[in-house]
């Protein structure tokens, strides 16, 4: 009796430690402008969300500017119904071609959002932005962005030089890495072997179905015969 509690201890301790270890390593070293990407794949459409988390120490938040990289050419922003937009606009000389043939003669060097009642310094805000990412993998894409507060702003600028830990800068710009495509032969590969595994017979549930069904009534009939013997040696 005095084993088996000492294991149930010993199983709520390490669910206790792996809760805290996963909390610690999901929070941020500080609370900073991010972005997240929907997708990082080089060459593909994504979604790129900027987290505003507070604002100029104890100042409200009237406006953010995003810097947008050379690379890219067109933004589509996502309206946010406390913020007015604005897309800064740049000629391109010599004018570039979009992929279906258009001639492009500007490209948005800039987003600004600017609130229409500022955001409170103890509340958080995200910006959407739609974008055609570089096709180029390995390279670093860099958005810098400006706070700006009722009293001063903060500059979300500094990029790492070459071995420098990120998390040494004060006031990292939003960054992030352009992945490698996958190769389409894995993919088709991968598609086909999930394919063959999900497929079931006409008329039936398919073995893996049936398979899952006895696992889980044999956990539920263990799981019973497991409290019937805490009960009685209690």
């Amino acid at each position: 009796m005095v084993l088996r509690r000492r294991r149930v201890a010993q199983v709520g301790a390490l669910g206790l430690f792996t809760a805290a270890a996963v909390a610690l390593t999901g929070a941020p070293a500080a609370a900073h402008v991010t972005v997240s990407p929907s997708v990082t794949t080089a060459g593909s459409y994504t979604v790129l969300t900027f987290g505003v988390p507070h604002g100029c120490d104890t100042s409200a938040t009237t406006k953010v500017s995003i810097k947008i990289p050379e690379q890219i050419i067109s933004v589509t922003p996502t309206v946010n119904s406390n913020w007015t937009v604005q897309k800064v606009m740049a000629e391109l000389n010599p004018p570039v071609k979009d992929s279906h043939g258009n001639e492009i003669t500007q490209r948005v060097t800039e987003v600004v959002y600017t609130a229409k009642t500022p955001l409170p310094a103890d509340l958080r805000d995200t910006f959407e932005l739609s974008l055609k990412l570089p096709d180029a993998a390995g390279e670093t894409l860099a958005f810098p962005a400006v706070q700006t507060c009722e009293q001063g702003e903060t500059p979300w600028v500094e990029m790492a030089a070459a071995g420098q830990d990120p998390d040494e800068l004060e006031y990292p710009a939003p960054t992030f890495v352009l992945t490698a495509k996958a190769d389409a032969g894995v993919e088709e590969a991968a598609v086909q072997q999930v394919s063959q595994t999900t497929d079931e017979p006409a008329g039936g549930t398919g073995v893996v179905s049936w398979i899952a069904l006895v696992l889980g009534a044999l956990g539920l009939v263990a799981g019973g015969l497991a409290l019937l013997r805490t009960r009685k040696a209690a």
